[in-house]
């Protein structure tokens, strides 16, 4: 009796540390699947390779001379030598992840931002008489200087749809893939409908000009008549050189020269006479001129 439950009890113990060991073993696996790997980048500038969700990182050594210079901008008599220092001791910086994508970038501003916290952190002796002048003062130094481009290694584009589906169903369990619904009604009166495609037109209906009964050339023009534009070219005034006819242009009018009296050139008396009477009336004025000026 006393062997039957001592081996109980040996037995209950044994199940109970198996089922712990189950459930702690569990957890660290699931702990281990759900953190996210770091990658560390060895300067505040460049390209930085990692897992998608993996934490971007920068070291203190990469940003030392900028928070030296940072410190001694800002113009509050900080030891910039010593922030120098004390960021330079910090092994990771977390400046942002790498987005699910091709590529993407971690942006100055966010750098800039996490180096400032960074060296909070610190409690730096070297910030000088105000503190927070300094740290905005290396914040813009370094956001001004830095920037990061983060490439996704594992990294799969989604799959288009094969043309005439819609992609995997929403909700359901086998993942698989439906057709499209059915095209709606084009046409009225139901024919063809769903189907996408309209009738071909009639087009019997429509009017149509007959054509004309062809006319042998030798009908329309007799072989021993000649074609038009065939006959022998005509010279000089219209009806010329055919007999019996007389030319189609005649003069407008009978036009004759008057006879003239006497030979041409011969002065009649009237016109002697005159030039004489001229002549005499011209030497009394003459006379009549002179002898005025003499006296």
């Amino acid at each position: 009796m006393r062997k039957t439950t001592i081996w109980q009890t040996t037995r209950k113990a044994l199940t109970v540390s198996a089922l712990a060991a189950m459930v702690t073993g569990g957890a660290f696996l699931a702990g281990g699947t759900a953190s996210a790997a770091t990658t560390l980048a060895n300067a505040c500038g460049g390209t930085v390779n990692g897992g998608i969700g993996d934490t971007v990182a920068i070291t203190g050594t990469s940003v030392k001379e900028l928070v030296r210079a940072g410190a001694r901008e800002a113009g509050t008599l900080a030891l910039y030598d010593v922030a120098a220092n004390d960021i330079a001791k910090v092994n990771t910086i977390s400046v942002g992840t790498i987005p699910n994508a091709a590529g993407g970038s971690v942006q100055g501003e966010a750098i800039g931002a996490a180096v400032r916290q960074a060296v909070k952190n610190t409690k730096s002796w070297g910030l000088g008489l105000d503190p927070e002048k300094t740290l905005d003062s290396i914040k813009h130094k370094v956001a001004g200087s830095c920037g990061l481009t983060t490439v996704a290694t594992n990294y799969v584009a989604p799959a288009l749809p094969t043309p005439g589906t819609t992609g995997p169903q929403q909700g359901g369990t086998g993942g698989g893939t439906h057709a499209l619904p059915s095209t709606p009604n084009l046409l009225p009166g139901g024919s063809n409908n769903g189907t996408g495609h309209a009738p071909p037109r009639d087009y019997g209906n429509l009017p149509v000009a007959q054509p004309g009964v062809a006319v042998a050339p030798g009908v329309r023009y007799p072989a021993n008549s000649p074609l038009p534009g065939e006959g022998a070219p005509q010279y000089g005034l219209p009806g010329e050189g055919q007999a019996g006819q007389g030319p189609d242009v005649r003069n407008a009018g009978n036009a004759e020269a008057l006879a003239t009296d006497g030979m041409p050139g011969d002065v009649q008396l009237p016109m002697l006479l005159a030039v004489l009477v001229l002549a005499g009336v011209t030497a009394a004025l003459v006379r009549t001129w002179v002898l005025r000026r003499v006296s």
